[in-house]
Parts: C-alpha cells; sequence; structure tokens
C-alpha cells in the first residue's frame, strides 16, 4: 500500500472533542503545528444540520488559535472558494449528510486536485472519513443518500473513526466494530485503520504517522488485526512492516 502524492498534507482526527475537554482542545498543538503560519482556513460544515451555529462555533474556536476562518456554505461559488483556499478542514458529524452535500457542490474533484498540490486538509471524524476511498466504513446512520459512496480517496486505506475495543463485561449481543470491520473486509480488499477518539494520523512527505495517546487497530484482508502505537504506520506508508505476516 503506498501513499500516492508526496505533496499532500493531512491531519486526520478521530474525534473533534475527547471526554473532559472541549472542542479541538487535544488537538491544538497538533493543529498548529500543521496549519503554521497561514492566515485562514476554508471550513466545510456539511455534515450538522445548522451550518450557520456550526461555523460559527469552529470560527471562535480557530481565532482562539490565530486563524481567520471562512465557512464554504457562504461561498457564491464553492469551487471557486476551494480554488482559493490556502487549507481546508472538514468536521464532523453525520457522513452520509457530509458526502451528499459535497456531491451536489460538486467540490470533491477540486478539493481533491488541491490536496494533491500540496493545499493542507485537515478532517475531524466524518471529515476524517471522505478523506478515505469511500465511507463504507463510517458508524453512522445513512439519514441520507449520496448519489455515491465514492469520497475524496486523499488515502488509500479506509478509516473508522471513534474505534470503540470489544467490551469483554458488555452484555449488548449487537455486532462489537471489531467484527462489522472484519465483515467489510468480508466484501473488500482495502486496509482499514480504527482510530480510538484521541488519535490521529498525520500524513507528509509520503508516510502516514499515528498521533496522540489512544493508539489505533490495524485491520487487513485475511491477516489478524494489529494494536498500532504512535509513530509511522509501515503498513500505511509504503515501508515494508517490521511484524509482516
Amino acid at each position: 500500500m503506498q501513499l500516492t502524492h508526496e505533496p499532500q498534507r493531512l491531519l486526520l482526527l478521530s474525534t473533534s472533542t475527547v471526554h473532559g475537554g472541549g472542542y479541538l482542545d487535544y488537538a491544538e498543538a497538533e493543529i498548529r503545528d500543521f496549519l503554521g503560519p497561514m492566515g485562514r482556513v476554508l471550513f466545510a460544515p456539511f455534515a450538522l444540520h445548522d451550518r450557520d451555529q456550526y461555523a460559527a462555533r469552529v470560527r471562535e474556536r480557530f481565532g482562539r488559535m490565530g486563524y481567520g476562518l471562512d465557512s464554504l456554505h457562504e461561498a457564491p461559488d464553492a469551487r471557486e472558494a476551494v480554488r482559493r483556499a490556502t487549507a481546508i478542514f472538514i468536521g464532523g458529524g453525520n457522513t452520509f449528510r457530509l458526502l451528499k452535500a459535497l456531491h451536489e457542490l460538486g467540490v470533491l474533484p477540486t478539493i481533491r486536485g488541491r490536496v494533491a498540490g500540496g493545499m493542507p486538509y485537515m478532517g475531524s471524524s466524518a471529515g476524517s472519513n471522505v478523506a478515505a476511498p469511500t465511507i463504507r466504513t463510517t458508524n453512522d446512520m445513512p439519514i441520507v443518500e449520496p448519489p455515491s459512496f465514492e469520497a475524496l480517496h486523499l488515502v488509500p486505506f479506509q478509516i473508522n473513526p471513534h474505534y470503540l475495543d470489544p467490551d469483554p463485561v458488555s452484555t449488548h449481543m449487537g455486532e462489537t466494530r471489531e467484527e462489522r470491520i472484519l465483515q467489510f473486509l468480508e466484501e473488500n480488499e482495502t486496509t482499514v485503520i480504527g482510530l480510538r477518539e484521541g488519535a490521529m494520523l498525520r500524513v507528509e512527505n509520503g508516510a502516514c504517522v499515528l498521533k496522540g495517546t489512544a493508539g489505533a487497530r490495524l485491520f487487513r484482508r485475511q491477516l489478524h488485526p494489529i494494536e498500532l502505537e504512535p509513530g509511522v504506520i509501515d503498513e500505511l506508508s509504503g515501508r515494508t512492516p517490521a511484524n509482516a505476516q
């Protein structure tokens, strides 16, 4: 598995908020380091119903980090706004609603092209889901129907945000998150990374690095899942992993 566009710069968060903290607090230092001195960010608020309220919340939070924020839902020409953006952040919410809006606005190819050319891309939860080839590993209910499950394909692997480990004392009889991902791999070849809340992926210079303190699980077809600790993920960066099977 190879990351195809070395100029790409991605920061993919499992969640926007971890228990006991405020919005983006746990990731603030990483966001500041990732965005650096650029002054403004374009925000896509389409994963939530109240786009005005969502944009206001994110604008205030980015303002406290020293960044101006423009919301894509306020732009008279969405594709032109993406073409002019210096960085883009796609927020969390419902992944089906988000992808439907991105399809309807016709901005998927524009975002893909800008990111391939080096524009920083930041996603949280649903925004990380749409960075994958498809949204088939989202946890969300399909409250709307996008024209396709095909997403941005910024990375060659699937993402499962908010990944939860099986609870050995739970009496819940439904499938665990691991079982659902393994079912996906019965029908699909694409590798899946389960990002626990508090984990994030940073993609730069052709390498994928796991950040945060929560760790992640890597799922590959016909192989046992493996635990991932923070650091470069060989299996996602196109390198030969030390624990290859």
